[in-house]
Protein backbone atom coordinates (compact mmCIF):
# COMPACT_ATOMS: atom_id res chain seq x y z
CA UNK A 1 0.00 0.00 0.00
CA UNK A 2 2.80 2.65 0.51
CA UNK A 3 4.75 1.72 -2.29
CA UNK A 4 1.35 2.58 -4.53
CA UNK A 5 0.92 5.55 -2.56
CA UNK A 6 3.95 6.66 -3.10
CA UNK A 7 3.90 5.81 -6.97
CA UNK A 8 0.99 8.00 -7.13
CA UNK A 9 2.48 10.86 -5.32
CA UNK A 10 5.11 10.76 -8.05
CA UNK A 11 2.72 10.49 -10.98
CA UNK A 12 0.82 13.82 -9.91
CA UNK A 13 3.78 15.63 -9.01
CA UNK A 14 5.26 14.62 -12.61
CA UNK A 15 1.84 15.65 -13.82
CA UNK A 16 1.86 19.00 -12.00
CA UNK A 17 5.34 19.76 -13.18
CA UNK A 18 4.75 19.18 -17.08
CA UNK A 19 1.43 21.41 -16.76
CA UNK A 20 3.15 24.66 -15.10
CA UNK A 21 5.94 24.21 -17.61
CA UNK A 22 3.33 24.19 -20.77
CA UNK A 23 1.49 26.90 -18.61
CA UNK A 24 4.82 28.82 -18.36
CA UNK A 25 5.49 28.16 -22.28
CA UNK A 26 2.27 29.13 -23.43
CA UNK A 27 2.40 32.80 -21.36
CA UNK A 28 6.50 32.55 -22.77
CA UNK A 29 4.65 32.87 -26.41
CA UNK A 30 1.95 35.19 -25.27
CA UNK A 31 4.61 37.52 -24.16
CA UNK A 32 6.39 36.95 -27.47
CA UNK A 33 3.84 37.36 -29.58
CA UNK A 34 3.03 40.77 -27.86
CA UNK A 35 6.73 41.56 -28.79
CA UNK A 36 6.36 41.41 -31.99
CA UNK A 37 3.20 43.06 -32.30
CA UNK A 38 5.14 46.03 -30.59
CA UNK A 39 7.96 45.85 -33.08
CA UNK A 40 8.55 46.72 -36.80
CA UNK A 41 5.36 45.11 -38.84
CA UNK A 42 6.88 43.55 -41.75
CA UNK A 43 4.71 43.11 -44.81
CA UNK A 44 4.24 40.37 -46.39
CA UNK A 45 3.55 40.43 -50.47
CA UNK A 46 5.31 40.07 -53.24
CA UNK A 47 8.12 42.35 -54.47
CA UNK A 48 6.32 43.58 -57.17
CA UNK A 49 3.35 44.63 -54.98
CA UNK A 50 5.70 46.18 -52.40
CA UNK A 51 7.71 48.39 -55.28
CA UNK A 52 3.57 49.29 -56.46
CA UNK A 53 3.03 50.25 -52.69
CA UNK A 54 5.60 52.28 -51.83
CA UNK A 55 4.71 54.57 -54.75
CA UNK A 56 1.38 55.06 -53.75
CA UNK A 57 2.19 55.66 -49.87
CA UNK A 58 5.17 57.33 -50.87
CA UNK A 59 7.52 55.80 -48.69
CA UNK A 60 11.09 53.81 -48.95
CA UNK A 61 10.85 50.63 -48.33
CA UNK A 62 13.12 49.04 -45.61
CA UNK A 63 14.20 45.69 -47.15
CA UNK A 64 16.10 43.01 -44.37
CA UNK A 65 17.75 40.62 -45.83
CA UNK A 66 18.29 37.60 -44.16
CA UNK A 67 19.09 34.08 -43.80
CA UNK A 68 18.01 30.90 -41.68
CA UNK A 69 20.83 29.86 -40.44
CA UNK A 70 22.24 33.78 -39.58
CA UNK A 71 22.86 34.23 -35.95
CA UNK A 72 23.34 38.45 -36.34
CA UNK A 73 19.89 38.23 -38.27
CA UNK A 74 18.31 36.20 -35.57
CA UNK A 75 19.52 38.57 -32.62
CA UNK A 76 18.11 41.79 -35.13
CA UNK A 77 14.56 40.00 -35.75
CA UNK A 78 14.87 39.37 -31.29
CA UNK A 79 16.75 42.56 -29.76
CA UNK A 80 16.07 45.60 -32.57
CA UNK A 81 13.07 44.76 -34.67
CA UNK A 82 10.60 44.41 -31.50
CA UNK A 83 12.17 47.71 -29.74
CA UNK A 84 9.13 50.02 -29.69
CA UNK A 85 11.71 52.73 -30.54
CA UNK A 86 12.65 51.44 -33.31
CA UNK A 87 9.31 50.12 -34.41
CA UNK A 88 8.02 53.56 -34.31
CA UNK A 89 10.30 54.68 -36.88
CA UNK A 90 9.50 52.10 -39.21
CA UNK A 91 6.21 51.70 -39.09
CA UNK A 92 5.65 55.43 -39.94
CA UNK A 93 8.03 55.90 -42.47
CA UNK A 94 8.63 53.15 -44.48
CA UNK A 95 7.26 50.04 -45.87
CA UNK A 96 8.84 47.31 -44.26
CA UNK A 97 9.95 43.93 -45.46
CA UNK A 98 12.33 40.82 -45.07
CA UNK A 99 13.17 37.75 -47.26
CA UNK A 100 15.15 34.83 -46.14
CA UNK A 101 17.64 34.90 -49.29
CA UNK A 102 18.14 31.40 -49.66
CA UNK A 103 14.24 30.35 -50.51
CA UNK A 104 11.32 31.46 -52.39
CA UNK A 105 11.49 35.42 -53.71
CA UNK A 106 14.53 36.23 -52.04
CA UNK A 107 16.66 33.87 -54.06
CA UNK A 108 15.33 35.91 -57.02
CA UNK A 109 15.93 39.02 -55.38
CA UNK A 110 19.38 38.32 -54.51
CA UNK A 111 20.57 38.34 -57.45
CA UNK A 112 18.81 41.90 -58.48
CA UNK A 113 20.20 43.06 -54.99
CA UNK A 114 23.96 41.31 -54.84
CA UNK A 115 24.89 40.19 -50.92
CA UNK A 116 28.26 40.21 -49.29
CA UNK A 117 26.86 39.49 -45.96
CA UNK A 118 24.28 38.68 -43.71
CA UNK A 119 22.09 40.65 -42.74
CA UNK A 120 22.31 43.25 -45.26
CA UNK A 121 19.94 46.02 -44.58
CA UNK A 122 18.70 48.15 -47.75
CA UNK A 123 16.68 51.30 -47.93
CA UNK A 124 15.31 50.75 -51.57
CA UNK A 125 13.07 53.54 -53.32
CA UNK A 126 9.99 52.70 -55.53
CA UNK A 127 11.69 52.33 -58.80
CA UNK A 128 13.70 49.32 -57.04
CA UNK A 129 17.01 51.87 -56.73
CA UNK A 130 18.97 51.30 -53.89
CA UNK A 131 19.16 54.60 -52.00
CA UNK A 132 21.60 52.87 -48.58
CA UNK A 133 23.06 49.24 -47.66
CA UNK A 134 24.49 48.57 -44.52
CA UNK A 135 25.77 45.05 -43.60
CA UNK A 136 25.66 43.37 -40.32
CA UNK A 137 23.89 44.01 -37.13
CA UNK A 138 22.54 47.25 -36.36
CA UNK A 139 22.14 48.43 -33.09
CA UNK A 140 18.47 50.00 -32.36
CA UNK A 141 20.15 53.25 -31.58
CA UNK A 142 22.45 52.98 -35.58
CA UNK A 143 19.18 51.43 -36.88
CA UNK A 144 17.29 54.47 -36.08
CA UNK A 145 20.10 56.74 -37.01
CA UNK A 146 19.94 55.13 -40.55
CA UNK A 147 16.56 55.75 -41.10
CA UNK A 148 17.01 59.38 -40.54
CA UNK A 149 19.54 59.82 -42.56
CA UNK A 150 17.84 57.80 -45.18
CA UNK A 151 14.65 60.30 -44.94
CA UNK A 152 16.93 63.71 -45.22
CA UNK A 153 18.45 62.16 -48.58
CA UNK A 154 15.40 61.17 -50.00
CA UNK A 155 12.36 62.54 -48.54
CA UNK A 156 10.33 61.41 -51.06
CA UNK A 157 10.30 57.91 -52.52
CA UNK A 158 9.09 58.56 -55.99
Amino acid sequence: MKKLSFLIAILTLTFTVVVVAEGNKTDGDKKEVKAEEKGIQFTEAKWAEILKKAKAENKIIFFDAYTTWCGPCKLMQKNVFTREDVAAVFNKDFINVKYDMESGEGLKLAGKYPLEAYPTLFFIDAKGKVVKQVIGYQTPEKLIDLAKSVQKKSPKAI
